[in-house]
């Protein structure tokens, strides 16, 4: 076996979109430079409301039968789907889910780039048994991932001799970092891209023009409007519950997100992420910050 971790991501799922009007048609209503995408190169993006507030992330990449696969949330793979179906209007795109043909995995250790012979950079992308594995374009630290047709996932586990790994550790490494993972960590029509990490874990492109929700994004960045932030939090002591307000000296500055363990993601004030004084609930609450983060006030 080698020391590749492959955890299957079970909360996700793949939809195929293809057709000559496609690329124009997303260029208008996500937030990533779509024409980016190639069989060597992936993305993430978003798709906002008009006011700007996260309605759903994805990953873009390459299918190698044409157009694109994204990678996104299982449950919600539906609703995701209308909403594209609404702007796609009379472009020439066809947007279709795959059901369960095809499989999501996370795939983690210090000799992916050399196992899988990709370079170890955000992003960059292989065609693989019609499929395609690429490294993670949020950060090189959460390895690669990869879309395999689920009736090729066998010869794909045997093939590279990976270890199977689980969900709960996957999200430990993932927190650890602060990357938010959908709807798990944010709330639907509530939250903004650049409280939650978006700008900096490159899922907005500030050049490629309009996109759905683009002026209020823009708005929010240019005007510094941003005053709280989504971070890594280590809690001691009985576990609250998950949305349970954090406060400071009794004042409160922030909200706990999700909870893996005693790790979890919180939304906190920025001038309260320095306190030692911070509680959710009875459980002292210490901010961790990632070296990815840019923190203004």
């Amino acid at each position: 076996m080698s020391d590749i971790v492959v955890t299957k991501l079970e909360h996700r799922t793949a939809l195929k979109l293809d057709g000559d009007e496609l690329i124009p048609f997303l260029q208008a209503v996500v937030t990533q430079d779509i024409s980016q995408v190639t069989s060597t190169k992936s993305v993430w993006s978003a798709l906002l409301t008009p006011q700007g507030k996260f309605l759903h992330e994805f990953f873009v990449t390459s299918s190698p039968y044409g157009g694109l696969f994204l990678d996104c949330e299982k449950e919600r793979a539906a609703d995701l789907l209308r909403r594209l179906k609404l702007y796609k209007m009379r472009s020439k795109a066809t947007l279709e889910q795959t059901n369960d043909q095809y499989t999501i995995l996370a795939l983690q250790g210090r000799d992916l780039s050399k196992q899988f012979e990709v370079p170890n950079e955000k992003g960059v992308s292989k065609e693989v048994l019609g499929g395609c594995i690429y490294i993670d374009p949020r950060h090189q630290a959460m390895g690669a991932r990869a879309i395999i047709p689920t009736e090729s996932l066998a010869v794909f586990l045997e093939k590279y001799a990976l270890t199977e790994g689980t969900l709960e550790n996957y999200d430990r490494a993932r927190v650890a970092l602060g990357i938010p993972d959908g709807s798990r960590d944010l709330e639907i029509e509530k939250s903004i891209l650049l409280e939650n990490g978006f700008n900096e874990l490159g899922a907005i492109d500030w050049d490629k023009g309009c996109y759905i929700g683009q002026e209020l994004t823009a708005r929010t960045k240019y005007r510094a409007l941003i005053k709280k932030r989504l971070v890594p939090v280590t809690l001691t002591g009985s576990l609250p519950a998950i949305g349970s307000d954090i406060t400071n000296t009794g004042e409160n500055v922030g909200v706990l997100r999700s909870l893996y363990g005693n790790q979890g993601l919180a939304t906190l004030k920025i001038d309260a992420l320095g306190s030692d004084q911070l509680l959710c609930d009875k459980a002292i609450v210490t901010p961790q910050l990632p070296d990815w983060i840019e923190i203004t006030s």
